[in-house]
């Protein structure tokens, strides 16, 4: 059997022609676990949802991903972020656009107030940025909240895949001052995850018994 790639959240992304930025989040389909994307913050703003059959697994360790695209190739895929523009608000604390609104003015003589003109535009569109996940599928973030079976015990530090299929192996838990602040991987089949929550049926004794994991990434 292929040893397990590990996906540290925060770890590098490396191309062939140098580093393009660090690994966000990763995303899954939640009936198989299998990772289909992983979400790259890189040269520009833009970060950018890289199929996982671009990356390469058998190269990289725990600090290093390595993608089989060179740089300006990555920079060309899919944003991981969509920008909506809603409607402006009809509703700016009583005022109406273009109306003038009197403040008490610091400084002036006399302690008076002058007027100023309300920058607010009721009809004025504004953006709201939304991240971008395939289909059903979800997405596992660093610092996710783990909730064990009787009560939160961490946080979520990444991800172990087997290369052979992309299908995630476990989920790797970093917390805390009850072991030491050791990281443990929780088999796949103990978790499930909903609204960037992963709940496993693992009570926090049976969780502290596990192995630890070697996590060298920065957070």
């Amino acid at each position: 059997m292929s040893a397990p790639v590990q996906y540290a959240i925060g770890a590098d992304v490396h191309c062939p022609d140098g580093t393009y930025g660090h690994l966000k989040r990763v995303v899954i389909e939640p009936q198989s676990a299998r990772v289909t994307h992983l979400v790259i913050g890189g040269r520009d703003a833009t970060d950018r949802l890289v199929p996982v059959d671009i990356v390469d697994e058998t190269a990289g360790d725990a600090e290093n991903i390595r993608l089989f695209r060179d740089t300006a190739a990555v920079a060309q895929l899919d944003a991981a972020e969509e920008t909506e523009f809603l409607p402006g608000s009809e509703e700016h604390l009583g005022y109406e656009p273009g109306q003038w609104l009197t403040v008490p003015a610091a400084g002036v003589s006399g302690g008076g107030a002058v007027p100023m003109p309300l920058l607010l535009d009721a009809g004025a569109p504004h953006a709201v940025v939304h991240e971008r996940v395939p289909g059903d599928e979800v997405q596992i973030r660093h610092g996710d909240r783990v909730e064990a079976a009787d009560g939160e015990i961490g946080h979520v530090q990444g991800l172990l895949v087997d290369p052979r299929d992309h299908g995630t192996t476990h989920v790797l838990l970093k917390e805390g001052h009850l072991w030491g602040r050791k990281t443990v991987a929780i088999p796949i089949n103990e978790v499930s995850w909903q609204g960037g929550t992963v709940t496993t049926r693992l009570s926090k004794a049976q969780l502290g018994e596990l192995p630890p994991v070697r996590i060298d990434s920065r957070p």
